[in-house]
C-alpha cells in the first residue's frame, strides 16, 4: 500500500517565487514535509536520501519514506508556483495521481500569497472538487504583531500590512474546500503534533479507501469454503386504505336537507320574514355565542338577560331570541312537533348572507374564505363585506365532548347526518323515530361511545387492539366504512409496532383477530393479516390457534412465509457442511 503526496508553495518568507529558479535539493530537506517524514516517519529510504527529479516535469522534487510500519509515502513536492504557466497539462497529470495535496505559504509574503489566491488558486478549485482529493492549506511563520492588536505607529503598521491576515487564510481555504493549519514554526512540535495529526488522519482514510477497493485476499474467503445462503427480505405488507373524511359533506346535507330535525328559526328583526332553519346542537357545539343565547349561562355564573338587544355595538346586536318561543309547530314533512327556538336576526347584513354564514358554521373554520368570496359577491361593497366579517368573527368554533353513561345522549340530526344507518332509522316508520330512547343491542356502552365520538369529531384513538376490533364490528353493524377502515388500520398499527417477543408471548390470538376480520368484512384487515401471519411464520406456527387457520388459509401463510423451507433448507446443509469442514480441521491438527 502507498499513499502519494502533492505538495504546492513554499513556506518560505521571501524564498522561492515566481521568477526565481527552482531550488536545490537542500533547500527541500528543510521544508515542511522533508521535516515531518524524517521526524514523524523516522525511517527514510536509503535509496532516497536525496531527492530527484520527476521524469515528466523536471520543477516537482521527489523523495519517498515509510509510514505506519510498511506504509510507503512518495511525496512529489514544487515550491514554485511559475511551474503552472510553463506545462499545466503535466502538472494535471502529476495532480491526478495525487492522494493528498498540501498547499504551503509564509503569513510574511503577502504578495507571493495574493498571487495564489488571485491566479493559481482559480486554476485548482475546479480540480480539487472534481477529483475529491483532500486539501490540507499550511500557513508557517509567526506574524510580527500576532501577540495583540496592531500597532498605529507607522513603523508596525508598515510591518503588519506585509503579513497575511488569518482571515484570508481562512477564507482560501474555504474556496478550496480545504483544512487550515498554522504553524508559528518547522520545529518538532508543531509539525508533528499538529500538522503530522492531520495529514496521517486522510493518510488512514485513503488507505481505507484502497483496501475497500482492492479485492479481499483474506484466508477466510477462500474457494472451497461454504458461502452462507442468501435471505431476502420479507414480502412489504400490504396497504390498508381510508376513504376521505366526508364531515363536512354530512354536515352540509344536514343543513340544507335535514329541515325535520331542525330546531331553530331564524327570522327577519324588521319584517319578521323567515330566513332559514338551523339545528342547536351544532351552533352550541360550534359557537360558544349560540350556546349562551340558546342554552343560557351556568347556575353559577351571574344572569344576564336573554335579549341582547342593549349592546347595540358589539356582536351581542347581531341576534336576539324570541321571548315567547315558538313551541309544537309541525314540521313540513308531516313530523311530529317539539320545542322550536326561534332568533330574530337584528342586523341587516347578516340577513342577507345568513346562508353562507350558516353554511361556513356548519362546514368548517377551512372554509373561511369560501364565506369571504361568497360575501363580497353578494354585498358588491367592501366597505359592508368588512363589516360583515368583523362580526361573524365572534362565531369562534369549539369542540363537542360527550358523558359516557349507561344512557348516552346524543343528537338525531347529527346521527342522520353521519350514518346512513341511523338516517333510515329516525326517519322511517319505526319505533325508534317516535322513541326518544333507543336500545342499542350486542354493543358495550364504552364501545358505542367511541362510536359516538367518530360521529361528531370524525376521529377515531381506540386504546388498544381489542377496543379497535370492537368498535370495527359496531362500524360493521351501523354501515359505517370509513370508520371499519380507521379501526383497521389502528388494529395494523398497533400488531406492527410489537416487538418479536411481545409478539410471542402476548395473549392476543391474532389468529381469531383474522376469524372476525373474516366475519365482520373487513376484507382489508383479513389480508393484512395473513401476511403478518406468514411475515411471522416462526412466532404463530409454533401456537396452539395455528391449526384454526383453514386449508386455503394455511396454503396461502405457507406460500407467503418467511424464511421460505427453501432458505431453512439451504442453512441446513450450510450448517452441516461448516461441522463437517471443522471436524476435518481438528483430525489434521
Amino acid at each position: 500500500m502507498s499513499v502519494h503526496i502533492v505538495a504546492l508553495g513554499s513556506e518560505c518568507p521571501g524564498g522561492v517565487g515566481p521568477g526565481d529558479e527552482t531550488t536545490g535539493p537542500g533547500q527541500i530537506q528543510g521544508g515542511l514535509l522533508w521535516s515531518y517524514l524524517g521526524h514523524g516517519a523516522r525511517e527514510l529510504d536509503p535509496n532516497s536520501v536525496t531527492p530527484s527529479r520527476h521524469p515528466l516535469n523536471p520543477a516537482f522534487m521527489e523523495y519517498q519514506s515509510r509510514v505506519f510500519g510498511d506504509v510507503r509515502v512518495m511525496v512529489r513536492d514544487c515550491p514554485s508556483w511559475d511551474l503552472s504557466d510553463s506545462d499545466w497539462a503535466s502538472i494535471r497529470s502529476v495532480l491526478e495521481q495525487a492522494d493528498i495535496v498540501v498547499i504551503k505559504y509564509s503569513v510574511n509574503d503577502k504578495l507571493a500569497f495574493q498571487q495564489v489566491r488571485n491566479v493559481y488558486a482559480p486554476r485548482l478549485r475546479p480540480l480539487l472538487r472534481h477529483w475529491g482529493v483532500p486539501v490540507i492549506l499550511v500557513a508557517v511563520g509567526a506574524r510580527l504583531n500576532d501577540e495583540g492588536p496592531p500597532c498605529t505607529c507607522p513603523l508596525c503598521a508598515s510591518d503588519w500590512s506585509s503579513c497575511v491576515p488569518h482571515s484570508e487564510g481562512l477564507q482560501l481555504s474555504r474556496d478550496l474546500g480545504a483544512t487550515y493549519l498554522e504553524l508559528p514554526s518547522l520545529n518538532n512540535f508543531f509539525v508533528d503534533r499538529y500538522f503530522g495529526s492531520v495529514l496521517e488522519y486522510f493518510m488512514i482514510q485513503c488507505l481505507k479507501q484502497k483496501a475497500k477497493e482492492r479485492p479481499d485476499k483474506r484466508r477466510g474467503h477462500r474457494f472451497n469454503e461454504p458461502r452462507p445462503p442468501h435471505l431476502d427480505q420479507p414480502a412489504r405488507l400490504p396497504l390498508v386504505r381510508v376513504e376521505e373524511s366526508s364531515f363536512s359533506q354530512d354536515l352540509q346535507w344536514l343543513l340544507e336537507r335535514g329541515v325535520q330535525f331542525a330546531d331553530v328559526a331564524f327570522y327577519a328583526g324588521d319584517s319578521g320574514k323567515e330566513l332559514g332553519w338551523a339545528h342547536a346542537s351544532v351552533l352550541c357545539a360550534v359557537s360558544p355565542y349560540f350556546r349562551q343565547l340558546l342554552v343560557g349561562r351556568q347556575a353559577w355564573e351571574r344572569p344576564v338577560s336573554r335579549c341582547t338587544c342593549r349592546d347595540r355595538d358589539g356582536p351581542h346586536s347581531l341576534l336576539s331570541t324570541w321571548d315567547g318561543g315558538i313551541d309544537d309547530l309541525p314540521r313540513a314533512d308531516g313530523h311530529p312537533p317539539g320545542h322550536l327556538s326561534r332568533l330574530v336576526v337584528k342586523e341587516p347584513l347578516l340577513c342577507l348572507c345568513l346562508w353562507e354564514t350558516l353554511m361556513f358554521l356548519y362546514r368548517g373554520a377551512w372554509e373561511w374564505e369560501y364565506l369571504e368570496e361568497a360575501i363580497a359577491e353578494k354585498l358588491k361593497n367592501p366597505l359592508a363585506v368588512a363589516q360583515l366579517i368583523d362580526r361573524i368573527l365572534c362565531f369562534k368554533r369549539s369542540a363537542v365532548r360527550l358523558l359516557a353513561g349507561s344512557v348516552l345522549p346524543a343528537h338525531r340530526a347529527v346521527l342522520v347526518a353521519r350514518c346512513d344507518v341511523m338516517a333510515a332509522m329516525f326517519s322511517g316508520k319505526y319505533a325508534e323515530a317516535r322513541s326518544r330512547v333507543v336500545p342499542i343491542h350486542g354493543v358495550s356502552s364504552d364501545t358505542f361511545l367511541a362510536f359516538l365520538e367518530y360521529l361528531y369529531t370524525d376521529t377515531c384513538c381506540p386504546a388498544s387492539v381489542l377496543q379497535a376490533m370492537a368498535v370495527l364490528v359496531c362500524a360493521e353493524m351501523y354501515q359505517v366504512k370509513r370508520l371499519q377502515h380507521l379501526c383497521e388500520v389502528c388494529v395494523c398499527a398497533y400488531l406492527q409496532s410489537m416487538p418479536s417477543r411481545e409478539l410471542a408471548s402476548t395473549g392476543i390470538s391474532v389468529i381469531r383477530l383474522l376469524r372476525r376480520a373474516k366475519c365482520h368484512n373487513a376484507d382489508q384487515l383479513y389480508v393484512w393479516l395473513l401476511h403478518f401471519i406468514a411475515n411471522n411464520y416462526l412466532i404463530f406456527s409454533h401456537k396452539p390457534d395455528f391449526l384454526e387457520l383453514s386449508d386455503e388459509e394455511r396454503e396461502q401463510v405457507e406460500r407467503l412465509r418467511w424464511p421460505s423451507r427453501g432458505y431453512l433448507q439451504e442453512l441446513s446443509e450450510y450448517q452441516q457442511r461448516r461441522r463437517q469442514i471443522r471436524k476435518s480441521r481438528c483430525s489434521i491438527m
